[in-house]
């Protein structure tokens, strides 16, 4: 293999590396996000949200 293909080859693994941590760190948050308790009133337990 050339020093080019090898060039090439690194800097696509690097960029496909980076893609699937941004992917994954993108899902974790929507998961996160979507997740969150509405709020519910309830003589054992306090609002879910400060705003409620």
């Amino acid at each position: 293999m050339s020093g080019t293909t090898q060039r090439r080859l690194a800097i696509t693994g690097a960029l496909v590396a980076t893609g699937i941590f941004i992917a994954a760190n993108a899902h974790l948050i929507t998961v996160a996000v979507r997740s969150q308790p509405d709020c519910t009133l309830s003589a054992q337990a306090n609002a879910a949200k400060p705003a409620c």
